[in-house]
């Protein structure tokens, strides 16, 4: 199958409606070149890539267990600093450095298999009692690539608004609905004689993803959602006059209702803007519950559905990543039984609350924990979909690893004053005809 229906036709919260969940920088060790010892042990090098102090804790923990089920195999885990992780992964691939099990990402898949870095799993899932057990979305993020499992999903991912409830009401203002609610409410709550801003605002790593698709929502219903760069008619969504309202918002939004140097923030300083008290609104991904929720007390903080477009729409990819073998490794199978285990619905369970990632198997028992308090917009969301649209990501064309670093380079200057929005659209807009032309 093809397209959207095969990406999205069931978004994340059905299945958190079915009731599919469950209760959901360190340095590297070198061991011997291939892996092995003389007394029969093999040694697996793993390596993660959304790197987190909470997250990388219960990955040894669940590779504690492994071990004690398997004591003729250890596992090395490498855990670089998060915005390097990527860069890191791909550098060791590429010099095919040992390396047996490492974490692939939806940005990242098409690379790595492009390269042949990594290996098809299907010699593996065709045998694995739980494969069939992947709720929809978790198989069709597996089978991306070719419609060839070349990772397992360890959690899925979907953008939410989190605000400060508090912040809100002394304001009197309730969450926004639109992205023009959300610009004005971003204005109405900064104050920088106070250090308080009304937004996180991404300019650096990952900024990309933001832009696409508040350019999309401001396109709206005419956005091609099985190849969600371009509209129905063909052209791209950088090259109408709604798509330059989108970048005038959001240039308003930085200047207006965000932290100067915002225009460089990554993941982590967006996050760690909101928990400290410095900004009043944050779109971020599930995993981003936990950190909130340890920060910030009960009852000053909420979550809410996406804004949307002028027009109603609001548009949604559903993201994952998971683990993969490479294509060298000299221990496959071992490699194999490491991503089994940890894939179980047993350890997912047990990943998934403290990663705050939404869990993979259909066969995960009912948990209100993610049907309920800050997971429910993902149930409001799903439930309306007149407004939510789900569409297919960009990921597989051969130039998206390049067009990352362009969108978000000629974003800052936009935001700096260096490069006109005109100029950037103009930019983009010939970027993706060409893509197009080269096809996937």
């Amino acid at each position: 199958m093809k397209g959207t229906k095969r990406w999205l036709a069931v978004s994340l919260i059905p299945v958190l409606a079915a009731g599919a969940f469950s209760g959901c920088s360190s340095g590297e060790t070198k061991g011997s070149t291939d892996g092995g010892s003389s007394s029969g042990t093999v040694t697996l090098k793993m390596i993660e890539s959304l790197t987190s102090p909470a997250r990388t804790d219960v990955i040894k923990k669940m590779i504690a267990s492994f071990e004690s089920a398997n004591p003729n195999i250890k596992v090395e885990l490498i855990s670089p600093p998060l915005e390097s992780a990527d860069n890191k992964i791909s550098t060791m691939l590429a010099a095919k450095e040992a390396l047996d099990v490492l974490e692939v990402r939806d940005v990242t898949v098409k690379q790595f298999v492009t390269n042949k870095w990594i290996a098809d799993l299907t010699p593996y899932t065709s045998s694995w009692s739980n494969y069939k057990d992947l709720n929809a979305n978790s198989l069709a993020m597996a089978n991306y690539i070719d419609q060839k499992p070349y990772y397992i999903p360890y959690g899925l991912y979907q953008k939410m608004l989190f605000y400060r409830k508090d912040w809100f009401d002394q304001k009197g203002l309730t969450p926004p609905k639109t992205w023009e609610d959300l610009s004005k409410a971003a204005k109405t709550l900064t104050d920088p004689a106070n250090n308080r801003f009304g937004y996180s605002f991404r300019g650096g790593s990952g900024a990309d993803g933001y832009i696409v698709d508040l350019l999309r929502d401001y396109n709206g219903k005419n956005v091609n959602t099985d190849d969600a760069m371009f509209l129905k008619s063909g052209a791209t969504i950088f090259s109408t006059p709604e798509a330059k309202q989108g970048m005038q918002l959001y240039v308003s939004l930085y200047k207006d209702g965000s932290p100067k140097d915002s225009v460089n923030w990554a993941f982590a300083e967006q996050v760690q803007g909101f928990v400290s008290g410095a900004t009043g609104m944050l779109i971020q991904d599930p995993d981003t519950i936990d950190p909130v929720k340890q920060k910030l007390k009960e009852g000053t903080w909420a979550t809410a559905p996406m804004p949307t477009g002028p027009s109603g729409a609001s548009h949604y990819k559903v993201g994952a990543a998971g683990w993969g073998v490479t294509s060298y490794s000299k221990h496959p199978k071992e490699a194999w039984k490491l991503i089994e285990f940890i894939s179980s619905p047993e350890q997912n369970a047990v990943f998934t609350k403290v990663a705050g990632v939404i869990p993979i198997h259909n066969s995960a028992s009912v948990d209100k924990y993610f049907k309920e308090g800050a997971y429910k917009p993902y149930i409001d969301m799903a439930n309306d979909t007149a407004h939510y649209i789900p569409y297919k990501p960009e990921t597989d064309y051969k130039g998206f690893g390049e067009w990352r670093k362009i969108v978000q380079q000629d974003a800052q200057g936009v935001l700096l004053g260096q490069l006109t929005i005109d100029d950037a659209l103009k930019k983009w807009d010939t970027y993706w005809v060409n893509e197009k032309k080269q096809g996937k």
